[in-house]
């Protein structure tokens, strides 16, 4: 245990330096992605290292340290940090419990495998992929494993969150911009005016970078606004999503079931309420997965394959890894 703990801090300790080089290089006016005591921070680290590796929390984490670093202009400094950034990742990949250890992949399904479509971007757009799926489907670390291997942005809502935390405190905000958006969102339910403040930034940031955004309707919200993008869903069989949350979670199988089930129907109320469309019906989509035929990699190996990388060159640079 003790031997676990000193590996835990010398990669939370990675994590926190990573971050501090990040932030210095970037100049964000943001503010560091881990912030408070540095004490503080390693021993948050250490404790999500070693209780939930493969949970969303480290995840986000991480891509925001990720989103920070790929805004680099300096090219040398970038490739450098990146170069840290990834085997950082690879050590938490190489974690016994870690983020996308436990794959999705059904064998039988998987030797079913239908051919592949293509769809090309314009030159003059983002790449933008919005990413809905089912609980336990391996969607998110399909998501998160797929801006990788793109070099491109990841959002979920916890990103989201920071992001808009760290502006609701960023002293270089003008009164006038907090006057304007207290009264664009005065008067709504706080979850309200949390949709739609994720739904502007999400529209913000989709004007000016290539990313990938998990749920959030980003897929209608960007419709909306008439901004290209590709909209994935991605899923699995109850019974293979179940059996997965119980390797994952050290659940039984009736805990799990019931937290597929209620997070579900959590997604599906949270769609509905904010779009008026059926979540999960393949006509809101471009691209509906059965992850259980793929699996994590194979799976994001099919959605590269879909977007026709070779379309975009620039999209498709890989100086972090040279």
């Amino acid at each position: 245990m003790e031997n676990e703990r000193e590996m835990c801090e010398k990669l939370a300790n990675r994590i926190y330096d990573l971050d501090a080089r990040v932030y210095k290089a970037s100049g964000s006016v943001l503010g560091r992605t881990l912030s408070g005591s540095q004490e503080h921070n390693i021993e948050d680290l250490v404790i999500l290292i070693m209780s939930n590796p493969q949970g969303h929390l480290l995840r986000s984490q991480m891509a925001l340290i990720g989103n920070m670093a790929r805004s680099i202009r300096d090219k040398k400094v970038r490739h450098d940090l990146m170069i840290e950034y990834n085997e950082i990742l690879e050590q938490i990949a190489a974690l016994p419990r870690s983020f996308g250890s436990v794959d999705i992949v059904d064998k039988d399904l998987a030797e079913l495998n239908s051919s592949l479509l293509n769809r090309k971007f314009q030159e003059k757009d983002h790449l933008v992929i919005c990413i809905s799926r089912s609980h336990g489907s391996a969607g998110t670390d399909i998501g998160f494993a797929l801006s990788e291997a793109l070099r491109i942005n990841y959002y979920d809502e916890d990103v989201l969150n920071q992001i808009l935390t760290r502006k609701d405190t960023n002293e270089s905000g003008t009164d006038k911009e907090k006057v304007s958006d207290f009264s664009r969102y005065h008067g709504l339910p706080k979850k309200d005016a949390l949709f739609f403040r994720q739904s502007d930034l999400i529209c913000e940031l989709a004007k000016k970078e290539d990313m990938i955004v998990m749920g959030r309707c980003a897929d209608v919200v960007l419709t909306g606004r008439h901004i290209p993008h590709i909209s994935i869903y991605i899923t699995a069989p109850m019974g293979v999503r179940v059996r997965r949350m119980m390797e994952l979670k050290n659940m039984d199988l009736k805990q799990a079931l019931n937290m597929v089930r209620r997070m579900d129907h959590k997604h599906q109320e949270y769609y509905h309420a904010y779009t008026g469309r059926r979540w999960g019906d393949a006509i809101n989509y471009d691209l509906c997965i059965n992850s259980a035929c793929y699996g994590i990699d194979e799976s994001v190996e099919l959605i590269e394959r879909l977007i026709n990388r070779h379309a975009k060159p620039d999209h498709h640079k890989k100086e972090e890894k040279s």
